[in-house]
């Protein structure tokens, strides 16, 4: 009884018959289209879009060079630190303040110890700092210079008596070896020695840039002007302007001012007649005299 009517329900006619087939056949059909046809890869794109993807790996890969190539940096005296270079390092306003008024008194830092100290920087700062600190040679090595230190006679009565130098023919050997006189300065000093045609007075070192009055004092007790040098003397009535521009002593304006004084009042006969001249420098008129000739 039950049977027969359960099988009420799976009585079709032909035309219900044909119905179900079709709508079998269709879904086999779109499952088929479904799994072999892949439709993402006839998707449009934007042709700039295009153009990008297909430039995506060379961007990729460049990314990773900016990332891998950090920028170099490098050894720095930091006695010579800037505004600027002490913002970027990270030093702050006061800090570096503190640096620049110590190097306005002549001073230098040795070490980065002695850095802390002047600045003040904290102990994280200055351990990313102090890696990259360079001084100068004579400061890695003053330990072989022990005998100049404090400068006087009872340092050096150990090993052996002073002898003194002519400056003229001192070499940068012989500089070097004074505590505080490096490779620059050294070479610094032969230079002005050379634009001037030698040295006249040991007062001359208070005329090159970057020597202290501790370091002066030590040249003081290591040398002396022995014999005067010949020196091509300048000929005050005869040179040009441009020459009289060149000499050490003389800057433009004043050479100019040398100038107008000579054609308004005729030959310069002394140095008594060049301390007249406005801008002339008076207390180093003595050893400017020994470089001029008034004939």
């Amino acid at each position: 009884m039950i049977f027969s009517k359960i099988s009420a329900y799976f009585k079709f006619s032909s035309e219900q018959r044909n119905g179900i087939f079709l709508l079998l056949s269709l879904i086999i059909i779109f499952q088929m289209i479904c799994f072999f046809v892949d439709f993402t890869s006839n998707s449009l794109t934007d042709p700039d879009e295009q153009k990008w993807l297909s430039l995506q790996t060379q961007i990729d890969s460049l990314k990773e060079n900016n990332i891998k190539e950090l920028p170099k940096i490098y050894p720095y005296n930091p006695n010579f630190i800037t505004d600027y270079k002490g913002y970027k390092l990270g030093m702050s306003v006061k800090e570096i303040d503190r640096l620049l008024s110590f190097r306005k008194e002549n001073k230098y830092v040795n070490s980065a110890s002695e850095f802390q100290s002047v600045t003040q920087v904290s102990d994280s700062l200055l351990k990313v700092m102090a890696p990259l600190f360079k001084f100068p040679d004579w400061v890695k090595n003053k330990k072989e210079y022990k005998g100049y230190v404090n400068y006087t006679n009872s340092a050096f009565a150990k090993k052996e008596k002073i002898v003194l130098i002519d400056i003229n023919k001192a070499s940068q050997e012989d500089l070097i070896k004074i505590y505080g006189i490096g490779e620059a300065i050294s070479l610094r000093i032969l230079k002005y020695k050379e634009s001037l045609g030698g040295f006249v007075s040991m007062e001359q070192m208070n005329d090159v840039w970057g020597l202290s009055p501790d370091v002066i004092t030590s040249l003081n007790s290591h040398f002396r002007v022995v014999t005067l040098p010949e020196l091509k003397k300048t000929n005050i009535n005869n040179a040009s302007l441009k020459e009289i521009s060149q000499f050490p002593y003389f800057k433009y304006v004043l050479a100019k001012e040398i100038v107008t004084y000579r054609s308004m009042n005729g030959d310069i006969k002394n140095i008594e007649d060049l301390i007249k001249i406005k801008g002339f420098p008076v207390e180093k008129a003595k050893i400017i005299g020994l470089y001029l000739d008034f004939n």
